[in-house]
């Protein structure tokens, strides 16, 4: 198992540097104002970089940058020997999983690479790392930072489905003023949250708000604010069967693949919501799109999907019950800056010897 670094491993690292600091390799887009900031809040970091190495960014987050930017072959080479010197990686280089194998294998002294993504087990898992590589290199994701915007997409959805919002655009579409009809109030619902972690937590206090009975589901039994119930894994199936809405906020791994599964979907009450801003291998679409067919399934509002981007071809685009954004709820002005000064958080920690925030488990990569 990695170990933290103790203060004494701190001092050390610092008399070996000729600057008597942490080198952090820049692998992923930063501008020059948040690679100042995160040096003059904590000076005893040098934020290593050459930013002609690094794509332009088209928009806040783009961490993968301009798709038309090329290296030289030279450039490439100046490129792996800046990250190559470095003790800590900001970011994934060019958010390649090969790339990220190649770096760890090349820079021994590698000790910390800290990850874009809030559910960046997935890219360390690509990597194919040796058990000795997952135990030298510690992985930290930037999980909390997306939980704001997320939650508010995941009301968004558990509303669209209260209020029948593919009942009401196609009879706007349709020029049709139809009778009244009864709405359904979320003051009044039952949501069941798949993922109780940050993400789940924010949407579990936006819904309390909204007077609406929580359940969440954990393997770990503890009480959560804002949940009014928390059941184990073994009762999901009963759990769904009492719910009208659904948010999934699960990570991608072995343990959730495919947990929506047919069983579970047939559990819910004919016409729940069901809202993912997980990952998309945490439900088994073939099933999610049957459910939708019968309309056993009211609405389904995705931010992911099992494989991005999603087939042209899938009957996800055209049907009338699913609301389909492309991996988009997370993004905000500000997520450059929140990372920015997670990262410098977890820089203290590292060079104090205290835990990381946001480990990556190696073993089940979440």
């Amino acid at each position: 198992m990695h170990q933290t670094p103790s203060p004494a491993d701190a001092e050390k690292r610092q008399a070996a540097s000729p600057k008597g600091k942490l080198r952090v390799a820049v692998a992923t887009p930063l501008s020059e104002a948040l690679c100042a900031m995160i040096e003059a809040r904590e000076p005893r970091l040098e934020m290593v970089r050459d930013q002609s190495l690094l794509p332009p960014m088209r928009h806040p987050a783009d961490f993968a940058g301009d798709p038309a930017f090329r290296r030289s072959a030279e450039a490439q080479a100046r490129f792996e020997a800046l990250i190559a010197d470095a003790e800590v990686l900001y970011g994934i280089p060019d958010l390649d999983p090969a790339a990220l194998a190649r770096a760890v294998a090349a820079n021994p002294g590698l000790r910390w690479v800290h990850l874009m993504a809030a559910g960046g087990g997935g890219q360390v898992k690509a990597a194919q790392l040796s058990r000795e590589q997952l135990e030298r290199v510690a992985f930290t994701t930037s999980a909390g930072v997306h939980g704001g915007p997320l939650a508010e997409y995941a009301l968004f959805g558990v509303l669209a489905g209260a209020k029948q919002l593919p009942r009401v655009q196609a009879q706007q579409r349709a020029h049709h003023w139809s009778g009244r009809w009864a709405m359904g109030q979320v003051s009044e619902q039952t949501v069941l949250l798949l993922g109780l972690g940050g993400i789940g937590r924010e949407v579990a206090r936006k819904l309390s708000l909204l007077g609406a009975r929580v359940i969440g589901v954990s393997r770990h039994g503890r009480a959560v604010d804002h949940v009014d119930e928390v059941v184990p894994p073994e009762a999901l199936h009963a759990a769904a069967a009492r719910a009208d809405a659904v948010v999934c906020s699960l990570p991608g791994t072995a343990a959730t693949d495919k947990l929506v599964d047919a069983a579970f979907l047939a559990a819910l009450r004919p016409g729940a919501t069901f809202v993912n801003v997980g990952r998309g291998t945490a439900v088994d679409e073939p099933a999610l799109i049957e459910a939708l067919r019968t309309e056993h399934l009211g609405l389904a509002v995705l931010d992911v999907t099992a494989s991005e981007p999603l087939a042209g071809d899938s009957p996800l685009w055209d049907l009338p019950n699913v609301l389909l954004t492309p991996h988009t709820a997370a993004l905000n002005a500000a997520e450059d800056r929140l990372i920015a000064e997670l990262f410098v958080d977890n820089a203290r920690r590292y060079l104090d010897g205290e835990p990381l925030r946001n480990r990556v488990d190696t073993v089940e990569f979440y």
